[in-house]
């Protein structure tokens, strides 16, 4: 039975429920079959998105553009400075205002408290497109693509090789949600964030699947379904880059760590890759990469999320 997720905000996985979550799957789809046939879906014909920019983006920007527009709509680009918004507005007044305006808003931003509060002020449905805390869009596009590949979720193990950063906090709240095994490996100085931790715990004891915090590449990497990484130094930590770079470089995915895993593993990155760095090119181009689908399919999830809440 379908679920009405009108008018909700997606601020994080872990707000949803496994029906919902599989709901934005079937509808991704089957999206994505329309437009592989040329099908019009206009679902949001003149609807409008606010896409708001704290931080630059390729692909967030183009799939949110372009899958709005697929779908009917009209998006706006909002950089860091067209809006008043943390300057002389404050997030009470801009989400009041551009709820008279629009029909759903999009940011992309540094503090998660700051879409926490826009969800909760606004009259309109608010979509995380990253902050520093969680990155919901990409881990629900991981999860698609990794079932699009597998046939299922459930019973699978990832492996997170890197700093404990949104992406690995949104994996361990997309994983736990949908009873997949996954394993964080990070040096004792990065680890995840304890109360995500604890989400994860909580979401897997119910789902009947298991969460590991460890410091070990190989053990982590054991017989993995899917081996994922992620930049060791993220937008707005580029000093902090050499540094980070010493505690992380054991953390290389190449093809010796690879080995340990499940010969058909998936090798996934949310991109940008730093090449060299947390991946190696016989990794990131081998036959067992699919980071290239995994980019594609953000635009197929967005515009899923997009339909069912605006």
């Amino acid at each position: 039975m379908a679920i009405n997720m009108k008018g909700k905000s997606l601020v994080s996985i872990n707000d949803l429920s496994l029906e919902e979550i599989n709901q934005i799957f079937e509808l991704s789809a089957s999206l994505k079959q329309k437009r592989l046939t040329g099908e019009k879906h206009p679902l949001l014909e003149g609807k409008k998105l606010g896409m708001i920019f704290a931080k630059p983006s390729t692909r967030t920007r183009v799939s949110f553009e372009v899958g709005i527009y697929e779908l009917g709509g009209i998006g706006l680009y909002f950089g860091p400075n067209d809006l008043q918004l943390g300057r002389s507005e404050n997030i009470h007044d801009t989400a009041k205002v551009l709820s008279r305006y629009l029909d759903g808003i999009m940011i992309r931003t540094f503090a998660h408290q700051d879409v926490v509060d826009l969800a909760h002020y606004a009259e309109i449905p608010v979509i995380n497109g990253l902050t520093d805390l969680l990155h919901p869009c990409q881990v629900l596009t991981d999860l698609f693509t990794i079932k699009e590949k597998k046939g299922k979720l459930r019973g699978l193990k990832l492996a997170y090789l890197g700093d404990g950063n949104n992406m690995a906090h949104s994996l361990l709240h997309g994983c736990s949600k949908v009873g997949m095994d996954i394993t964080i490996a990070s040096p004792s100085n990065y680890k995840p964030d304890e109360q995500i931790i604890k989400n994860a715990l909580e979401n897997a004891a119910y789902m009947g699947s298991k969460i590991e915090i460890i410091e070990y590449p190989v053990e982590a990497v054991k017989d993995a379904d899917v081996i994922y990484t992620d930049v060791w130094a993220s937008m707005g930590q580029e000093a902090e880059a050499e540094e980070r770079r010493k505690y992380f470089v054991k953390y290389q995915v190449n093809p010796e760590l690879t080995a340990h895993a499940k010969d058909d593993y998936l090798f996934m990155h949310c991109l940008p890759a730093h090449r060299g760095d947390e991946v190696v090119d016989e990794v990131a181009d081998s036959p067992n990469s699919v980071i290239f689908d995994e980019a594609e399919n953000r635009l197929h999830v967005q515009k899923a999320i997009m339909a069912l809440v605006m």
